[in-house]
C-alpha cells in the first residue's frame, strides 16, 4: 500500500540545491536516527550538497509503518522494500532494517541504479558482506555503511592529529563498548543468529573494530573468546580479544550488553611514542590528549575550527549523539554531488566488509582457542 505526491527537482532559497529522493527499509531506532538526520542537515549545513526529499519508507507492520512516514515526513509508506526498489522517484536507498536485510535489498536497489546508505554490520558473516560489497559496488553507485562513530567531531579531530603525526609510532589501541540491557527476556530479533548473525560482538564490536581501523590502521591477526551467558540464546553476549596490527602495534577490544550501568559506554585509547589520545562517548565533546608524559589535558571540540563545528553554535554550546548522523549523511550527498569518493572517512561498504571480516575471526578464535589471521579478499 502506497500514497503521496512528488515535489519539484530543486529547492530556492540562497542558491538552487538540487533534491534526492530518499527511500527507507526500517522506521526504528535506526531509521528514527536516520530520519532526523535528512531533516536537520538542510537547514543547519545550509547550503546542503543535495536537498533530501523524503520519498517513501517501508516496513512490515502497516500501522507502524503508516505512523513513522507521517511522524518522520515520508510522503508514503510501502510495506514491501520491493516498492521501494522499483520506486522511480527513490535515487538513494537508506537500509536501516535487521541484519537479515541488510544485502538482498541493497544489493537489489543498487543494481537498480540507486545509491546505498546502509547500517552495519554489513552482512552477518564476512562471506554475506564481500558479496553485498562486490555486487554494489560493481553497480557503479555510491555506498556507504553507518558507522556514525567516525562523525563525532572529536574522533575526526584524533584522526587529524594521528596524520599529522603528534603521537609518533603507534603502539597500542584498546576500546570497549559497553551496554547493560542484554539480561532482557524479551525475544528481539538480535538475539537469534539468522537475523542478527552474531551478539554483542557484531553489534557493539563492529563499532571499535572499525574505530580501530580508522584511526590506527588494518588488523592482522587476533586471540578472542566469546560468552552468551543467557540459557539457549543463539549469539555472544560478550566478547574479548587480542589483536595485531599491521606494523608494531597491539589491541584489545571488549564488548558486551551485560555491564549492569552502562548505557552506552563506548570508549578507546591510543599510546604512541609521543604521547596519548583518549575518548569517552559518555563525554563525546571531550578529548583527553597527553603530550608525552604531560599528563592529560581535556580539549573541548567545540571550537570554530573543529571538524563539522562551522554548520553548528557558537564554541561551548555542546552537539549530541544525534548530530553524527546529520555529518555522515552530509558525506554521502557531497560524494553524490561531486562524484566523489566516500572514503577515507565515510565507511564504504569495503569498510564494511573489512569489520566483518575480523568479527568472523574473533568467532573462530573463540572456537578454536587459538591465535587466528586476519586476511581480506
Amino acid at each position: 500500500m502506497s500514497g503521496g505526491i512528488g515535489v519539484s527537482s530543486s529547492v530556492t532559497g540562497a542558491t538552487d540545491v538540487r533534491t534526492i529522493g530518499v527511500g527507507m527499509l526500517g522506521y526504528a531506532f535506526m531509521g528514527k536516527a536516520h530520519a532526523n538526520g535528512y531533516r536537520t542537515l538542510p537547514y543547519m549545513a545550509w547550503p546542503p550538497p543535495l536537498f533530501p526529499r523524503l520519498v517513501s519508507i517501508a516496513g512490515r507492520n502497516e500501522a507502524a509503518v503508516a505512523e513513522a512516514a507521517g511522524r518522520f515526513g515520508f510522503e508514503r509508506y510501502v510495506t514491501d522494500w520491493h516498492e521501494l526498489v522499483a520506486d522511480p522517484e527513490v535515487e538513494l536507498f537508506d537500509n536501516s532494517g535487521p541484519n537479515n536485510l541488510h544485502g538482498e535489498p541493497t544489493i537489489a536497489a543498487a543494481e537498480a541504479g540507486k545509491h546505498g546508505f546502509c547500517e552495519k554490520p554489513r552482512g552477518r558473516t564476512a562471506d554475506e558482506s564481500y558479496e553485498i560489497w562486490q555486487r554494489v559496488d560493481a553497480a557503479g553507485v555510491k555506498h556507504m555503511t553507518a558507522f556514525n562513530y567516525r562523525f563525532v567531531p572529536a574522533v575526526r579531530l584524533a584522526r587529524e592529529m594521528l596524520e599529522a603525526g603528534e603521537l609518533g609510532e603507534i603502539h597500542s589501541f584498546r576500546g570497549q563498548y559497553l551496554q547493560e540491557w542484554g539480561s532482557t527476556t524479551d525475544d528481539a530479533w538480535r538475539f537469534h543468529q539468522d537475523a542478527a548473525g552474531s551478539g554483542a560482538l557484531g553489534d557493539l564490536g563492529a563499532h571499535v573494530i572499525d574505530l580501530a581501523r580508522y584511526l590506527v590502521g588494518e588488523l592482522t591477526g587476533i586471540s578472542a573468546t566469546t560468552r552468551t551467558f543467557m540459557p539457549e540464546r543463539e549469539v555472544d553476549d560478550a566478547f574479548q580479544a587480542v589483536a595485531e596490527f599491521e606494523g608494531a602495534a597491539i589491541g584489545t577490544f571488549e564488548a558486551t550488553r551485560f555491564a549492569p550501568g552502562r548505557k552506552n559506554a563506548l570508549s578507546w585509547e591510543i599510546n604512541g611514542s609521543k604521547g596519548s589520545l583518549s575518548f569517552d562517548l559518555e563525554r563525546l565533546n571531550e578529548l583527553q590528549h597527553s603530550d608525552g608524559t604531560k599528563g592529560f589535558r581535556t580539549i573541548l571540540v567545540s571550537e570554530a575550527d573543529h571538524p563539522f563545528w562551522r554548520w553548528w553554535w557558537p564554541h561551548g554550546h555542546m552537539i549530541g549523539w544525534e548530530h553524527t548522523f546529520v555529518h555522515e549523511i552530509h558525506l554521502l550527498l557531497d560524494a553524490i554531488a561531486r562524484n566523489e569518493d566516500v572514503a577515507p572517512h565515510g565507511a564504504t561498504f569495503e569498510d564494511g566488509y573489512r569489520a566483518a571480516e575480523v568479527c568472523d575471526a574473533v568467532l573462530r578464535s573463540a572456537e578454536s582457542r587459538r591465535h587466528e589471521p586476519i586476511t581480506y579478499r
